[in-house]
């Protein structure tokens, strides 16, 4: 039971997001279908997808950062000694973190101490506080995945490598593995 709720807990926002991708596509869906074919449509189906899309973007920030899938700039690294990425992949994620933690703390005071109660979305009527509640939760779970993964990497050593460039790793593997298949039958 324990092992489940771990993965269910490191694999939130991956969940979250696709559950956030279905419903906005599918109130999309529905909204082209009923317009086109029976001339009608959902008066709330265009704001929920819009939040339902707002509210995928930061967890996929989030799910970025926990997959160390954010672009970095690292091909001037080769030129120096491996101390030196270390120490300035450290200093940007302390930055990042920073940024983070100030934008935390000016999201939370805009939602829970400047927006005014009574704002509310225009044709779901739910108060925008919900909607804008994203913003500190996304920028404090990054901040959480970033700390993670500098934890993994620099104290486990763990070797973290972004989605894309494993991708491109199995497609040379792979094209390696041909070339040396086709190799055997020419011969």
């Amino acid at each position: 039971m324990k092992h489940v709720t771990l993965k269910i807990l490191n694999n939130l926002e991956n969940y979250i997001c696709q559950f956030l991708l279905v419903s906005f596509v599918a109130i999309l869906f529905a909204q082209i279908v009923l317009r086109n074919l029976f001339s009608y449509s959902l008066a709330w189906g265009d704001e929920l997808a819009t939040y339902a899309f707002v509210w995928f973007a930061y967890l996929g920030a989030v799910y970025a950062a926990k997959m160390s899938a954010h672009n970095r700039v690292t091909f001037q690294f080769k030129f120096f000694p491996r101390w030196v990425e270390t120490f300035c992949t450290l200093l940007t994620d302390i930055i990042w973190i920073v940024f983070n933690a100030v934008f935390v703390y000016l999201s939370y005071d805009f939602v829970f101490n400047k927006m005014n109660l009574f704002w509310k979305s225009q044709t779901l009527g739910v108060p925008m506080k919900y909607f804008y509640l994203i913003l500190p939760i996304a920028f404090a779970a990054m901040t959480f995945r970033i700390i993670q993964n500098d934890y993994l990497k620099y104290v486990k050593k763990v070797d973290l490598v972004d989605p894309e460039t494993r991708d491109v790793q199995d497609m040379q593997r792979s094209s390696g593995k041909n070339a040396t298949h086709t190799n055997d039958r020419e011969r």
